[in-house]
């Protein structure tokens, strides 16, 4: 590998606010923050939004959107016509 052409790879704990859940894992993004790990070293800390601990696919927690709804405002203001055979409410 070629010197001084690679980014710093280092370790960064990362803290899903949403779960507050920590992991530490390796990273090139870097922060101002920084946090005392479990084995008594101190890394950058970076907080997301979102990890697998709190995303819905991950967890089996999903969230159901009601479409039904938003479908049937589309075709009103629109005039598109049910399917012959759909029963009307």
């Amino acid at each position: 590998m070629k010197n001084d052409i690679h980014p710093d790879y280092h370790p960064v704990v990362f803290h899903d606010i949403g779960a507050n859940f920590k992991f530490l894992t390796r990273s090139t993004m870097t922060s101002k923050e920084k946090i005392k790990w479990e084995d008594g070293n101190e890394y950058p800390l970076v907080t997301i939004d979102i990890s697998a601990a709190s995303h819905p696919f991950f967890t089996g927690k999903m969230k159901f959107i009601d479409t039904a709804g938003r479908i049937e405002k589309f075709q009103k203001k629109w005039g598109v016509k049910k399917p012959e055979g759909e029963a009307s409410k």
